[in-house]
């Protein structure tokens, strides 16, 4: 067996929205106009440069590059293949600009769809693509960046997602005929991919990554046998790079043999989601360089690192050389533990970083290939042991002593005639889902309250008085359904972190979403339970201002499990029960408080579902019985809610119906209804279909929103229509949101008429 050339040690991809979110800002300074493109770009650079010197001065072998970006990288592949929509050619923007307008729109055009990226909080633009369209080298950024970094003194591997995702992860244009899928397009767009791969090699790069992810999920024969095709035509030209073919978040099953049998060099493979014993069947990999994907990349665990290297080393002996990777891309984790001083130092000494984890990297791959003895005072200082967690005995006693009563509510029917009674509302009902727009005095006051320099009394009535202030502006806009519009709340999953016991939260520890939205996920370490009322003061206070009902908020199980850091030591269908229990105690006691509109949040509900068939039903019975022991025991008369956006959701009808909510309110504007489709008729129940996209600064007049009821009219009957949103209004402006609003009343009020 001869050895093969390896890219080393290294990591799949970094963080890039900066270690304190100086992209953030500096995006949404353009945005706002506070700044200029080049003010922009010379930001954009020197993160750049930072990432490039931190990670090739970090002792690994191979720096990626292209992994940059200023929204996505799924957005930024179909910019370089010039899969960029008329509408958006159209507008005659700069290219900045239009990339822009494809994730945000631009003056009435719609942006492209947004939705979660395979089972991760990390949302992309889906791409859309029609039998006319034509891929061309449009935009040299995988290029451009590579010889920005070589300009540096790096020489680094760029980073692109692979063709076959890119299609797979695409959608039909609009007009598209019926049959049509993106992946029809593989051959020509792998044209474009040849010139890519020529022009970085004739540049100097040495390797180049492509990422195939959509290979871990349930593919058909003629997805596979397309995944196939791609890589021997890759593998085809002398004039290319050596190519690394990246899979995560799980097994690549029946496709690992076929890329194997392609001319590609080196397979990364996930190790912490997928299992090492896999390959062992794989005779191609004795000519392939395989990087044991062993440093978990999507959580904050340090690494057990005696355990990693056992992995790896199962694949000794069946690939042609061994290394050490990141299990994914870091871009689901924070940058640096060490800016976390306030964590407390047992539950330090267990958690590893962005930074921390490129030294695990590191010092695996000297393990690996010198000997464990030559690292053993290292793996001795740094080496982590199976994570030990708090536990709460009373939760657990409550927890077993749980009859099946705790989970059930009456009957459909019967709380449809309770609620119409004791509510009052009117055909097609209109609400928010939850947020309200947050000024920066508010997150100046929460800072303030925080750091000791705002007392609890001058905190209460200043959030009191944001509170008074959005009630009287819903009354005036005629909102049927009101909510106190969460100014104390600075995440929706952080915030309830703040308040149970078995959570930690940090300072700096933000992780990018989407675009410029980034969240610091808590640290859930410990047995859970809610030491005394979160949310009812707030929500009793907005319901003494107004006779209209006042809608509670909270989060839901599931969603605090999937946007959050969750302890590994016990399955998390568990730990779910845990945080349902607590928030059932919250429930009981808005309801006892006089709330008699709950909604339940659970956007991941569909985030979570795993990416293999055989593995979902086990995960929707546990997930569906978290939430109902959540809303378990209500009457009949109060009405529950959830609501659940930007997902693909035709996979988990049976799910949002096991829910038992009594009205759903989901994302469709953007899609323009197109989730109805899925959903409509498999929930017999209440149904908010978004009619105003929050994610785009595009205000929606009265006609488009009339026309998105008139088609959610074709679907949900309008008994069982409500009216609101896509989502939380957080992120807007005060003006856009008041406009947008009353646009969505007034259509509200023609509907009704009509």
């Amino acid at each position: 067996m001869s050895e093969v050339q390896s890219p080393g040690s290294t990591v799949l991809g970094y963080p890039r929205i900066g270690p304190r979110r100086e992209l953030k800002r500096a995006v949404e300074r353009y945005w706002s106009g506070a700044s200029s493109a080049e003010e922009l770009q010379s930001v954009a650079a020197a993160l750049r440069r930072d990432t490039w010197a931190e990670l090739a001065g970090s002792g690994l072998d191979s720096v990626p590059s292209n992994t940059f970006s200023f929204y996505d990288q799924v957005l930024d592949v179909a910019r370089v293949v010039g899969a960029v929509p008329e509408r958006f050619t159209a507008l005659g923007l700069t290219p900045l600009d239009e990339m822009f307008a494809m994730a945000r729109g631009h003056d009435g055009v719609p942006a492209l769809e947004l939705t979660k990226f395979f089972d991760t909080n990390y949302h992309y633009l889906v791409p859309e693509l029609g039998p006319g369209s034509r891929f061309a080298l449009a935009d040299r950024k995988p290029l451009d960046e590579f010889t920005e970094a070589l300009a540096q003194g790096v020489l680094t591997r760029p980073t692109i997602i692979g063709p076959a995702t890119f299609l797979l992860l695409a959608k039909p244009a609009p007009g598209a005929p019926a049959g049509f899928v993106p992946l029809d397009l593989l051959e020509p767009l792998l044209d474009v991919y040849v010139q890519v791969l020529a022009e970085l090699a004739a540049a100097g790069a040495e390797w180049v990554q492509l990422d195939e992810p959509a290979f871990v999920a349930d593919r058909s024969p003629a997805e596979i046998d397309a995944l196939g095709r791609a890589y021997r035509r890759l593998g085809e030209p002398a004039d290319r790079p050596r190519i690394l073919v990246a899979s995560y978040f799980g097994d690549l099953g029946p496709a690992l043999p076929v890329l194997a049998g392609t001319p590609v060099e080196a397979l990364a493979l996930d190790l912490v989601a997928g299992r090492a014993d896999t390959a062992a069947a794989v005779p191609a990999l004795r000519d392939k360089t395989v990087l044991a994907g062993v440093v978990e990349g999507r959580n904050v665990w340090r690494t057990d690192l005696d355990a990693a290297l056992a992995t790896a080393a199962t694949l000794l002996g069946t690939a042609g050389r061994v290394e050490i990777a990141t299990s994914c891309s870091l871009l689901h984790v924070p940058y640096d533990l060490d800016a976390e001083p306030a964590l407390a130092p047992d539950l330090r000494a267990r958690l590893a970083f962005a930074r921390q984890k490129v030294r695990e990297v590191v010092l695996l791959s000297r393990a690996l290939h010198q000997g464990r003895d030559a690292v053993a005072g290292e793996f001795a200082e740094t080496g982590g042991a199976a994570v030990p967690a708090q536990r709460d005995e009373r939760v657990r006693a409550r927890l077993d002593a749980l009859g099946a009563g705790h989970y059930r509510r009456g009957s459909a029917e019967r709380r449809v005639s309770a609620q119409r009674a004791h509510l009052g509302l009117p055909p097609l009902p209109t609400t928010t889902i939850g947020s309200f727009p947050q000024t920066g005095a508010i997150r100046a006051d929460r800072a303030a309250h925080r750091a000791g320099r705002l007392d609890d009394a001058e905190y209460v009535e200043r959030m009191r008085a944001e509170i008074a202030r959005v009630v009287r502006l819903q009354e005036d806009i005629g909102l049927d359904v009101l909510v106190h519009g969460e100014p104390e709340r600075n995440d929706m999953v952080q915030y309830f972190a703040e308040h149970l016991a078995g959570f930690a939260t940090t300072d700096l520890g933000w992780v990018q979403s989407y675009g410029s939205r980034c969240v610091r996920p808590p640290i859930l370490h410990g047995d859970v339970s809610r030491p005394e009322p979160i949310t009812v003061g707030w929500s009793t206070y907005a319901q003494s201002l107004t006779a209209k009902p006042v809608k509670a908020m909270l989060t839901g199980p599931v969603t605090i499990l999937a946007w959050s850091f969750v302890r590994t030591d016990q399955p998390l269908g568990e730990t779910a029960r845990q945080v349902g229990l607590a928030l059932r105690d919250e429930v009981r006691d808005l309801e006892a408080a006089g709330l008699r509109i709950i909604q339940v949040d659970e956007p991941a509900l569909r985030e979570l579902l795993p990416l293999r068939a055989a593995d979902r039903p086990a995960y929707v019975d546990w997930a569906v019985d978290a939430f109902r022991l959540v809303t378990g025991g209500v009457a009949d008369s109060t009405q529950v809610h959830t609501h659940l956006c930007y997902s693909e959701f035709a996979e988990v009808v049976g799910a949002i119906d096991g829910l038992d909510a009594d009205v759903t309110t989901v994302e469709a504007a953007r899609s323009k209804m197109e989730v109805l489709a899925q959903i409509g008729p498999g929930v017999p129940r209440g149904l908010g279909p978004g009619v105003y996209d929050v994610h785009s600064p595009q205000v929606p007049d009265v006609a488009e929103i009339e026309a998105l009821l008139h088609t959610a009219q074709h679907w949900v009957g309008p008994e069982r229509l409500w009216v609101n949103p896509d989502c939380g209004l957080k992120t807007r402006g005060e003006e856009e949101t008041v406009a947008a609003l009353r646009n969505l009343v007034s259509a509200a009020t023609a509907a009704r008429r009509s």
